[in-house]
C-alpha cells in the first residue's frame, strides 16, 4: 500500500537510480522505507503504477484519487490489483482512519495503539493505513455519484467529500508509520532568544498531541516550570466549561501553557466561545494547538490580528502553512525540503528558522527605527521651509510674492535635502548587529519611538523652527542696510538667507538624531550644507546662458559679501539647535532608553552587560515548580477526570504537506506523467 497510494513521480537516472518528487518529504520518505523493505516504487503512466513487489512488477489501474483536504486529513486512491480486485487504499490521521474502520475483529487495533503511543513519546509524526475491498457493482455505483459530485458547478468540494465518506467506510486497519521531523540547527536557541525579546509564540501544527507537547519541551517553548493546560474535549459544552473553569483560576504572571487539539479548537473559534479562549490564550505564555488543519492555522491567526492590536507574524515550510501565513500582518515562509509553496506566499523568505533572529532583531529593528526617523523628518524638513511662506505672506500683506526662487524651492527636496533622509534610511542603526543579537530585550516594543504624540511634537517642532528661520532672518535685515556703503540686497536676498539657514539647520537636525554616524552620514549632512552653497555660485552665472534664473543673477556676490550674512549663518541656525540639543543631553542622561544605554556602551568600547539588567522579581525554579503542582490539581479539568478508554479519545495526527485547492489537483498532475517516456535532451 505504501508503494501505491501517493502522489509521487518518480524519476530514473542513467545510472538506474530512481528519484521521488513528492509534494511532501514524508511521503518521499514513506516510499523510500517501502523500497529498503523490497517494494519499490518503479513506474507511473497516466493511468497505472507499476512497482517491484520483491523481484517481481506488477500493475495497479489507478481509478480513482481523492485527494487530502484539510477537513478530510487523509486521501484515498481506488485501483484494480493484479488480481483484478477493486480495493481502496487510505491513509491519514489516525483519528479520521479508526472512526472509519470496520467492526469486525480487528486484531493488530490494540497493538497498533501502543505502537503510536510509543511514536508518540519519541516525537514521531504518525500515519495510519487502512484498505477496503470493494465490489465492481458497488464500485460502478459510487464512481456515477463521484463523477457527478466532481463536475458539480456549486459546492463541489462539499460533494465531493460527501461521495468521498460514501466509500471510505468498514476500513481494515493495515498499520501504521511514523516518520522522524529533525529540528533545524538551533532551534531551541532562537526560541529561547524570540522569549527573552517579549514575543509572545503560539505553535500551530498539524502534529499529534504527544508530538506537539514534545517539540515543545525539545525547543525550551515548554519547561519543567510550565504548568499545563490540556482542552481536548469532544463536545462543545465540554470545552465551554473548561474554558471557564480554567479562566477563573489562571494567573497572568504565572508559567502556564495552553495545549489544545483540533477537535476542541473547532469549538472555540465559534462566535460563543471565541473571545473566552482568546482571553486564555492571551494569560498564558504559550499556546500550542495540535491536530489543527490549515485552515484552522489561518482562522487563529486571523482571531489574534483582528481581536488584538498586536502585530503577527506567521512562519512555516509547507504548503499547509500559506494560508495563516497570508492571514498575518508579516508572513515568513521556510524554503527547504517542504517544497516553495509558503516562501512564494510570503513577505519575507528565509532559509532556514534560526535566521529568523537576524531577521527580526538585526534587520526588523534597524528598520523600524530608520522608519520612524525618516517618516518624522521628511515632515519636519518640508514644514520647515513651505510654512515660510506663511509668515511671509504675512509679513508681505498676502500680496503673492513668493520669498524663494522657483527652482530652488523645486530643488530643496530632489538635491539639497535628499541625502541625509537617504543616510537615515540606509545606514542609520539602533546598535551594531552582534550586539542586538547578544542581547534579545533591544528588540521590543519602542512606542516612543513613533505615536501620535511623537508625530506631533516633531510637527510642532518644525513649524517653531519655520517662525524662528523667519523672523531671526528678518530680524538680522531689520535695518535694511546690509553694506557699508548702504546697498540693500531686495527681498531676493532675504530669500536667499533664510534658505541658506533652512538648509543648514535641516541637515544639522538629522545629525542631532543620528545614533550611527559613518562616512555617508558624514557626506550627506556636511555635502548638502556645501551642495546649496556651490549651486548658488553657479546658478548665479547661468543667466543670460540659459533664459532661466534672471532674478538670481549675480546674487552670489550679493550674499557672500555681506558680513551679516555668514554671521547669520552661524548664529541662527545654532540658536535654533541648542534647545532640541539640551533636550537630547537631558533625555539621554537622565532618561535613556535601554538601546540608547547600549549604544553608547559600545561607542565607549565597553561591555553592554552593565545596563543588561534583569527583573528582580523573577519567580525561583523552586518556586515555580510548586506552583506548577499546586495548578495540576487546581486546574484540571473536570471533564477530564472521567477521560474515556484510548480506544475513544485519538490523540494522533498527521501534519501533511500537500497543497490544497491549487490551481490544477494533484489527481490531475499524476496522470499527466508517464516515466516510461525517455525526458528529452537538455533536460
Amino acid at each position: 500500500m505504501m508503494a501505491v497510494c501517493h502522489t509521487v513521480i518518480p524519476e530514473k537516472l542513467a545510472s538506474g537510480e530512481i528519484i521521488y518528487h513528492a509534494s511532501s518529504p514524508d511521503e518521499r520518505a514513506l516510499l523510500q522505507g517501502a523500497r529498503d523493505y523490497g517494494f519499490v516504487f518503479d513506474t507511473r503512466t497516466p493511468n497505472h503504477v507499476e512497482i517491484l513487489c520483491l523481484g517481481k512488477r506488477e500493475k495497479y489501474e489507478i481509478l480513482n484519487v481523492i485527494e487530502f483536504t484539510s477537513a478530510r486529513k487523509r486521501m484515498s486512491i481506488i485501483c484494480r490489483n493484479p488480481e483484478g480486485k477493486y480495493v481502496l487504499y487510505c491513509k491519514g490521521a489516525d483519528s479520521v482512519i479508526y472512526e472509519r474502520l470496520a467492526r469486525k475483529s480487528q486484531p493488530y487495533k490494540e497493538e497498533t495503539l501502543k505502537h503510536l503511543e510509543e511514536f508518540a513519546s519519541a516525537g514521531l509524526r504518525t500515519l495510519c493505513f487502512g484498505m477496503v475491498e470493494l465490489s465492481a457493482d458497488h464500485y460502478q455505483d459510487w464512481a456515477n455519484t463521484y463523477r457527478t459530485a466532481s463536475v458539480a458547478i456549486v459546492n463541489r468540494e462539499l460533494k465531493v467529500a460527501e461521495a468521498a465518506e460514501l466509500i471510505e467506510k468498514d476500513l481494515v486497519l493495515l498499520g501504521a508509520t511514523a516518520v522522524e521531523d529533525k529540528l533545524q540547527d538551533e532551534v531551541p536557541e532562537t526560541i529561547a532568544a524570540l522569549a527573552k525579546a517579549g514575543i509572545n509564540i503560539w505553535v500551530l501544527t498539524g502534529d499529534k498531541q504527544e508530538t506537539a507537547i514534545n517539540i515543545g519541551y525539545s525547543t525550551r517553548l515548554l519547561t519543567q516550570s510550565s504548568t499545563m493546560i490540556i482542552i481536548n474535549e469532544q463536545t462543545i459544552e465540554g470545552v465551554r466549561e473548561t474554558l471557564l473553569h480554567h479562566l477563573n483560576n489562571v494567573d497572568p504572571a504565572g508559567q502556564f501553557a495552553l495545549v489544545i487539539d483540533g477537535q476542541s479548537l473547532k469549538f472555540t473559534l465559534t462566535p460563543d466561545l471565541k473571545q473566552d479562549f482568546l482571553h486564555l490564550c492571551l494569560s498564558c505564555k504559550s499556546v500550542i494547538c495540535c491536530r489543527v488543519s490549515p485552515m484552522q492555522k489561518a482562522e487563529v491567526v486571523e482571531l489574534v490580528t483582528s481581536q488584538t492590536s498586536s502585530v503577527t507574524l506567521a512562519i512555516g515550510d509547507g504548503a499547509n502553512d500559506v494560508a495563516m501565513i497570508q492571514k498575518a500582518h508579516v508572513g515568513v515562509g521556510i524554503s527547504g525540503v517542504e517544497g516553495l509553496q509558503a516562501a512564494c506566499a510570503s513577505d519575507y523568505s528565509i532559509a532556514q528558522f534560526r535566521y529568523l533572529l537576524r531577521l527580526l532583531f538585526v534587520h526588523g529593528s534597524w528598520n523600524y527605527s530608520r522608519m520612524c526617523k525618516l517618516i518624522l523628518y521628511s515632515f519636519y524638513k518640508n514644514i520647515c521651509l513651505y510654512v515660510i511662506e506663511l509668515w511671509f505672506a504675512i509679513y508681505s500683506g498676502w500680496s503673492g510674492q513668493i520669498l524663494f526662487e522657483r527652482w530652488t524651492i523645486g530643488l530643496y527636496n530632489v538635491l539639497f535635502t535628499a541625502a541625509p533622509p537617504f543616510a537615515i534610511g540606509i545606514v542609520e542603526k539602533v546598535c551594531s548587529a552582534d550586539i542586538m543579537l547578544k542581547y534579545p530585550k533591544l528588540y521590543g516594543p519602542r512606542a516612543s519611538s513613533f505615536s501620535v504624540t511623537t508625530f506631533w511634537v516633531w510637527i510642532g517642532n518644525a513649524m517653531l523652527h519655520s517662525i524662528l528661520l523667519f523672523w531671526l532672518a528678518m530680524l538680522a535685515v531689520s535695518h535694511e542696510v546690509l553694506w557699508a556703503n548702504g546697498r540693500d540686497g531686495g527681498y531676493l536676498m532675504l530669500g536667499n538667507m533664510v534658505y541658506t539657514y533652512t538648509v543648514t539647520t535641516v541637515c544639522l537636525k538629522a545629525g542631532l538624531h543620528t545614533a550611527f554616524w559613518s562616512i555617508f552620514t558624514h557626506l550627506s549632512i556636511w555635502g548638502s550644507i556645501l551642495a546649496w552653497l556651490i549651486v548658488m555660485v553657479i546658478y548665479s552665472h547661468v543667466y543670460p546662458l540659459l533664459p532661466i534664473g534672471e532674478v538670481m543673477s549675480g546674487m552670489d556676490r550679493i550674499c557672500f559679501s555681506s558680513f551679516y550674512f555668514w554671521l547669520g549663518l552661524i548664529c541662527i541656525p545654532v540658536a535654533i539647535l541648542i534647545p532640541d540639543l539640551s533636550l537630547i543631553v537631558i533625555q539621554r542622561s537622565l532618561f535613556k532608553s535601554l538601546p540608547q544605554a547600549v549604544r553608547e556602551s559600545e561607542i565607549k568600547q565597553k561591555d553592554p552587560a552593565s545596563v543588561m539588567v534583569e527583573s528582580k522579581h523573577s519567580v525561583t525554579e523552586r518556586a515555580s515548580l510548586l506552583k506548577g503542582v499546586k495548578s495540576v490539581f487546581n486546574l484540571r479539568s473536570t471533564s477530564q477526570q472521567h477521560r474515556p478508554p484510548v480506544e475513544v479519545e485519538l490523540s494522533h495526527g498527521f501534519a501533511f504537506s500537500q497543497e490544497e485547492g491549487g490551481a490544477v489537483a494533484q489527481s490531475d498532475v499524476i496522470r499527466a506523467y508517464n516515466t516510461n517516456i525517455p525526458k528529452p535532451g537538455g533536460m
